[in-house]
């Protein structure tokens, strides 16, 4: 790999214009990814890729004045202590925001390491080159911003934040939140009842071990064959019924672990703490993304645990 403080004048503008074409077609990426869900953020990166392309027409013309038609293939990977651009797919994956963000940050990132490879020359014409490359960049940053004040208001910026956060709530946390009541709930009655009926911290942990991966496998067959989330808008399903049988074994565990402890005593009380803040957990995110009071969330779950925590003391307590 190749230092860039080695790279020739000519090297450097087909590395720039390697990298314009690079990031052109990132913007395509994202704005054929986003073409349907979030049309006036799509817009934006059709713009930003028309941007990306005038500048490497513009790079093009330049090298082919200074050094004929043919441009070697030089990339970023060739290059040690160059920024790689993470793949368009692995962006749009983390959300839109993400997207945004990285598509800003590109420019900016771009702009401060020519600036850094500027002040490592001592070459005149290679110093001139870097400095008028970080300028370009400085402006397609500020293209990129001024493009989204145009296309993306706020309320339109607000409105598509508002159905990426249904999506998420609706794909991610529903599922998610199913599985953790259903493994911290229904758990609770057979961990505790093989530790009342028997008083040993190892046999209720066996239990609640078996307990929450059935419980798991089978809420996450359950989840992901409700539906296939087409019409629903609820994702694909095999990624809610991993999402929910995860949760649902989590929950299970969680209580389940404190039976670990060879003192009975120590591991209930341990248990106990763990099942209180299970469902404080529940309730905070049942009243964060499911808009339910914290104060009626609080009530709600804890009647239920209450009560299944009760059947599981009674009946192990009545052996």
């Amino acid at each position: 790999m190749r230092k860039f403080s080695t790279l020739t004048d000519q090297e450097i503008l087909a590395l720039a214009i390697s990298n314009e074409e690079e990031d052109g077609r990132i913007y395509s990426d994202f704005a054929y990814a986003m073409r349907e869900k979030f049309p006036d953020t799509s817009k934006i990166f059709t713009d930003m890729a028309k941007e990306e392309d005038q500048h490497r027409r513009d790079l093009i013309d330049l090298y082919a004045s200074r050094f004929g038609q043919h441009i070697p293939l030089i990339r970023r990977q060739d290059i040690a202590g160059f920024l790689i651009r993470k793949p368009a797919w692995q962006i749009q994956g983390q959300g839109i925001d993400a997207v945004r963000r990285h598509a800003r940050q590109m420019e900016l990132d771009a702009a401060r390491f020519y600036r850094q490879a500027a002040t490592r020359t001592t070459d005149i014409a290679t110093r001139k080159l870097l400095g008028d490359l970080a300028l370009a960049e400085d402006r397609h940053e500020q293209a990129a911003g001024a493009i989204e004040l145009d296309r993306l208001p706020a309320s339109k910026r607000e409105e598509e934040d508002e159905d990426a956060r249904r999506r998420f709530v609706l794909q991610i946390i529903q599922p998610g939140l199913v599985g953790l009541m259903d493994g911290s709930v229904s758990t609770l009655a057979p961990v505790f009842a093989a530790a009342f009926a028997t008083h040993l911290p190892w046999n209720a942990f066996l239990v609640g071990m078996a307990a929450s991966v059935g419980a798991g496998i089978s809420m996450g067959f359950a989840e992901a064959l409700s539906d296939d989330g087409k019409l629903s808008g609820r994702g694909a399903p095999l990624l809610r019924g991993l999402i929910c049988g995860l949760m649902t074994t989590a929950g299970g565990i969680g209580h389940t672990l404190p039976f670990l402890i060879d003192n009975f005593t120590t591991a209930l009380m341990a248990a106990v703490v763990v099942v209180v803040l299970e469902l404080f957990v529940i309730s905070w995110i049942r009243w964060r993304y499911q808009d339910t009071p914290f104060g009626s969330a609080i009530v709600q779950i804890v009647i239920g645990g209450a009560l299944v925590f009760a059947a599981g003391v009674l009946i192990g307590s009545s052996g």
